[in-house]
């Protein structure tokens, strides 16, 4: 069977893309290992209950009405209206240092009047900085040795300060550790702190429906457990891929959402003993462990009223992968039901997220030690979280929990890694000329990011510069 492009994950960027290429008409076959679609943000029902995957909310955020901004531009491109997401504004967030927090939302200027009272000779320097961001168009490519820590100590001189508002940029997109290439950073720091954070009333599982149903519409093909186990090539050209049943599929391209590691390891042949050893060095070892709490009540009746609240309890943030086996010091606190609803969530959910060492997660003996480090761990995490918000755990009616071993089972990412591989392709292309890069590994990561980054690469590289 041959396909004019076949695209290897049903995760946003490869669902966007897809839609794209359909319709313009072009014949295309979306394959996905798995039985569910959405690969890094994906939901799941368990025990009676929905939970997100990935997803804390959705960044780069613009309210009706936007012109500019990338959220705008995927409407257009997917031909999708306003309502047909259903996103509802963040409540507000927040930032926990030792004696000094920051609030910020999707209004900028809250965040500006914060810095303003709490670190009063920054503020001029973070204006600047600020239109510094704004005036970069969005997706400008800088070079890989330009950083945010570069670009922050240009502009400011407080240690602390530049900490707190690398850290929510780090947290939510860095692929390296404790920094990230400023290309990502802009992005980043827009998305956070001058669009912000909004979410569907039905979490992912709405935005994954509406691009499913448009796709099949327009005659896209979805194919669930087709993983891919082999890319075929010829004359420096992709010319087919292999699925893990032996199934083979011609295409005159190829666009992979699998990560640029992964996809290099698919393309190598399969007798080289030395194909998993494909670029390790190159591989992220950025990952996380995250308990998802059940509560009897809504957490704002708890007293956690933040959408967001990204807390540490030392005055710097160790961002990397850490000796033991999750860091607890630091991490992200993140309710859904802390979102401008117009009416309440039926589940009352608090999300807690901190970094993990991946090799301790991969190395536990059997099942059964697994699961009695994931219930010590979340313990712990539960632990030092109170020393940030007041204690839940009698209200806690369930609990799940994820670690780096999930998130590697799920999205197929080496070592689990959330943010995939420190250097990104941010063209997409790759050594073959018609097989190209799209979603976390090209650059562009979270909800929008995701979407846009699977528009982008379409089209530019298979639709002629269309859009």
């Amino acid at each position: 069977m041959s396909y004019e492009t076949i695209i290897i994950g049903a995760g946003l960027s490869g669902l966007a893309a897809g839609i794209r290429l359909a319709h313009f008409g072009k014949r295309v076959c979306l394959l996905e290992r798995h039985t569910t679609i959405g690969g890094l943000n994906s939901f799941y029902r368990l025990r009676g209950r929905n939970h997100d995957v990935g997803l804390h909310a959705v960044t780069n955020y613009n309210p009706r009405g936007s012109k500019s901004g990338p959220l705008p531009r995927i409407l257009r491109q997917l031909r999708f209206s306003w309502d047909d997401f259903g996103f509802f504004p963040q409540c507000g967030s927040k930032i926990s240092f030792p004696g000094v927090t920051l609030r910020f939302g999707n209004d900028p200027g809250l965040l500006e009047s914060e810095i303003a009272t709490r670190f009063p000779g920054e503020v001029e320097g973070f204006r600047r900085m600020a239109r510094f961001v704004e005036e970069q168009p969005w997706g400008t490519s800088f070079p890989r040795e330009q950083t945010a820590r570069t670009l922050l100590n240009e502009y400011l001189r407080d240690p602390l300060l530049i900490e707190m508002l690398l850290y929510p940029v780090l947290f939510y997109g860095s692929a390296s550790p404790h920094d990230v290439e400023l290309t990502q950073f802009l992005i980043l720091f827009r998305s956070v702190y001058r669009d912000g954070f909004a979410r569907p009333y039905e979490g992912v599982r709405r935005i994954l429906s509406l691009l499913v149903k448009r796709y099949r519409q327009l005659g896209g093909e979805l194919r669930l457990r087709a993983g891919v186990r082999h890319i075929e090539s010829r004359d420096g050209k992709a010319v087919a891929v292999i699925l893990d049943d032996g199934t083979r599929l011609e295409a005159g391209s190829i666009l992979s959402s699998a990560g640029s590691v992964e996809t290099a390891r698919l393309c190598a042949d399969e007798s080289d003993p030395g194909r998993d050893r494909l670029a390790a060095d190159r591989v992220g070892e950025l990952t996380f462990f995250e308990s998802i709490a059940s509560l009897d009540v809504p957490p704002v009746d708890l007293g956690i009223p933040e959408t967001t609240l990204f807390y540490c309890s030392r005055p710097r943030f160790q961002y990397a992968n850490p000796a033991e086996p999750c860091h607890v010091d630091a991490g992200v606190i993140c309710s859904p039901n802390n979102f401008a609803y117009d009416q309440p969530l039926e589940d009352n959910t608090l999300r807690l997220t901190v970094m993990a060492n991946n090799r301790f997660w991969f190395e536990q003996p059997d099942e059964a030690a697994y699961q009695a480090q994931k219930r010590d761990w979340n313990g712990r995490i539960f632990e030092a979280a109170l020393q940030h918000i007041p204690d839940f755990r009698s209200h806690i009616v369930d609990l799940d929990t994820f670690s780096p071993r999930t998130i590697r089972k799920y999205t197929g990412h080496l070592n689990g890694c959330v943010y995939g591989a420190p250097e990104k392709s941010w063209d997409g292309t790759t050594p073959l000329s018609n097989l190209f890069l799209c979603g976390t590994d090209q650059g562009m990561l979270g909800i929008v990011g995701a979407m846009f980054s699977g528009i982008s690469m379409a089209n530019r590289h298979l639709l002629g510069g269309q859009g």
